[in-house]
């Protein structure tokens, strides 16, 4: 495809020969002739200097390179972009694999497709062109939003609802028992029956491997647009706001309400009932004990705000000196003190003359 035609297709000014033929995109590092490479960040600047790309995609204040350059005020939205122009995920087939196992009561719409050894459940609902793919499980009375899909090794529980156009990555489970349980007198734990549910709103993705518990009572949430990665745990009873991005490996207790557009960063971790207001960044391995307000950008275990942090973080190195300072402070403040009450007795003994 001439660079021209991709400039127009992802609504970029083209600066410089719009003749080049592109067949792919690729990093900066990678790139050979024909890819079109792309700029999101200034400190790669020098590899896009030096990138064998045939063009780049940049924002307007990126300077000039010796190539064709594709300028927009998003060039992460427009390389998000320009991957579907030149590669297809594999298109889904209408149809039920011979090993899946279908229950009667089930209801599947127009278009669904059904992988091997799947197994749905009684009463479930599939809408229209709902992907299912291979060794998934969906427990009766799930119900399931058309376009979704369904990666394999997936497995949705029993009344849980997933909305539409949503991504449930491989060996995600969905609706699994929430961490509940009462101390009996004799010191063993009884559990807690789990009786509620999740709702998955619609475009939402959840990554492989991720779990999201069941509300004790009521429902787990997870609201329209939300994406949550890889080996994220959501505690019972939570609530994950509208287009909220939840990283790898946060871990959320039960109870916890998060916002819209929050951003919690890999390795975060929250305590139970509180609530993270909207549009707050957590940075990475940040531990919430309590509540957050709207709009705050929060870092550390406990968490503080994030300026306070990177002053404090910045000391943290220099403690062992700092220490070692103190010391030989202290130790040449205790001799002064010494030689002073030297000197005071002195003088007793000289006026008492």
């Amino acid at each position: 495809m001439r660079l021209d035609q991709v400039a127009k297709l992802l609504s970029c000014k083209l600066e410089g020969d719009g003749s080049v033929e592109i067949h792919g995109v690729a990093t900066l590092e990678q790139a050979r002739a024909g890819d079109l490479s792309f700029l999101t960040n200034p400190k790669y600047f020098n590899e896009a200097r030096r990138t064998k790309a045939a063009a780049i995609i940049a924002d307007f204040n990126s300077g000039q390179f010796n190539l064709p350059i594709l300028r927009n005020t998003n060039p992460y939205l427009v390389f998000a972009k320009a991957i579907e122009l030149f590669y297809s995920p594999p298109q889904q087939i209408a149809s039920i694999h011979p090993t899946a196992w279908v229950e009667d009561s089930a209801k599947l719409g127009k278009a669904v497709s059904i992988g091997a050894y799947s197994y749905i459940g009684e009463h479930v609902i599939l809408e229209d062109r709902v992907d299912v793919k291979a060794h998934c499980t969906i427990y009766q009375d799930a119900v399931v939003g058309s376009q979704t899909i369904i990666h394999s090794g997936a497995i949705i529980r029993e009344r849980v609802k997933i909305g539409k156009r949503c991504i449930i990555q491989n060996n995600a489970v969905i609706g699994s028992d929430g961490f509940g349980y009462a101390k009996q007198e004799d010191g063993s734990w009884y559990k807690i029956l789990q009786a509620g549910t999740v709702i998955i709103h619609d475009d939402v993705e959840i990554g492989a491997g991720t779990t999201l518990d069941r509300a004790t009572i009521g429902e787990t949430r997870i609201d329209q647009g939300a994406k949550l990665d890889n080996l994220v745990q959501i505690g019972h009873g939570s609530s994950i706001g509208r287009d909220s991005l939840i990283c790898a490996q946060v871990g959320l207790a039960g109870s916890t309400k998060v916002g819209n557009e929050v951003i919690l960063a890999g390795q975060v971790g929250s305590a139970g009932h509180l609530k993270i207001g909207d549009r707050v960044i957590a940075t990475g391995q940040t531990g919430i004990p309590g509540d957050v307000e709207p709009g705050k950008v929060i870092s550390g275990s406990p968490a503080i705000d994030n300026k306070s942090w990177l002053k404090s973080i910045a000391v943290f190195s220099k403690l062992p000196d700092i220490y070692k300072a103190l010391r030989d402070l202290e130790k040449r403040v205790n001799l002064i003190e010494e030689m002073n009450q030297v000197i005071l007795e002195q003088n007793k003994t000289t006026l008492s003359i």
